[in-house]
């Protein structure tokens, strides 16, 4: 039956596809906005980008962006629609996958529901380049799921001492626990340059010593206030004020994704994406579903 998924998985894109998981450890380190600006910048340079909103319990893209949603993860996963038709359309073109907000139920996928979801995206026919996967706060299964299934693992960390710490304990379990090793850091919500590499320092001065893993600084976003009059107007800053400082820094980490080169073993495409979330479950029953 796996042999068969992945068979029809492959029939899925043509073109390879960057998955890039953004995380935390925490919540209220600026990780949506880190996603949606990302999203944003990418689209502007001509990317196909979609965004999914794995809060599964606490979604909050769509609010961000003042967007109405009519169906969400909830609907596909009880067989109302298809991945495709909860697609809605923000800034720029970015198309976003909406989760829902106050579902306990959500938040505790059972195996079928789990199973389900990803058999929802094995049979996604949008064409895209870039998925941008905004996980949950905290280090849950799903969080561990996409985190250790995308290619690329965006850690958004600030100059807290329960953001930095949030961030090891993460780090330390898909390392050692999920076989995850390279993460790239963006310092968050920094006053200067220099406080953003004294704040990756202090990150990498206790995983050096404690953990085998590689740690790349890929951005230091400014402090700014337009970020919150932004979110106030229900914006991404890169849109109502893109010249302003965070804007920019913005851009530029999304020209750097661009750049960040997609493996063909095992994430190559969004194939692999879809396959390595398969073999990330252990249970059988699962596997048996599928």
């Amino acid at each position: 039956m796996m042999a068969d998924q992945a068979s029809g998985l492959r029939k899925m894109t043509n073109h390879q596809v960057k998955v890039i998981a953004v995380t935390g450890g925490k919540g209220g380190v600026g990780k949506t906005n880190v996603t949606l600006n990302m999203a944003v910048s990418l689209a502007k340079m001509g990317k196909r980008v979609m965004v999914l909103d794995a809060d599964l319990g606490l979604a909050n893209v769509d609010v961000l962006l003042g967007i109405r949603v009519i169906k969400n993860l909830s609907h596909v996963l009880s067989g109302e629609c298809t991945l495709d038709e909860v697609i809605v359309h923000g800034p720029e073109g970015v198309m976003i996958i909406p989760a829902t907000s106050g579902t306990q139920s959500m938040v505790e996928l059972t195996d079928v529901e789990h199973a389900g979801l990803i058999q929802a995206f094995s049979s996604l026919q949008t064409p895209i380049d870039i998925l941008l996967i905004d996980t949950a706060a905290g280090i849950s299964n799903m969080v561990v799921s996409f985190a250790q299934a995308a290619q690329d693992v965006l850690m958004v960390v600030c100059d807290e001492p329960t953001s930095i710490t949030d961030a090891y304990a993460l780090i330390k379990i898909l390392s050692k626990q999920n076989g995850v090793y390279r993460f790239k850091i963006v310092a968050n919500m920094v006053r200067s340059l220099r406080e953003g590499q004294d704040l990756f320092t202090k990150l990498t001065r206790v995983t050096d010593r404690f953990l085998d893993v590689s740690l790349e600084l890929v951005a230091c976003i400014p402090f700014d206030g337009n970020v919150r009059q932004a979110v106030r107007k229900q914006k991404t800053v890169v849109d109502a004020f893109p010249k302003t400082p965070a804007s920019l820094a913005f851009k530029a980490l999304a020209n750097r994704a661009c750049d960040w080169p997609i493996p063909h073993q095992p994430g190559g495409h969004l194939e692999f994406f879809i396959e390595k979330l398969l073999l990330n479950d252990n249970d059988e029953s699962i596997k048996e579903l599928l």
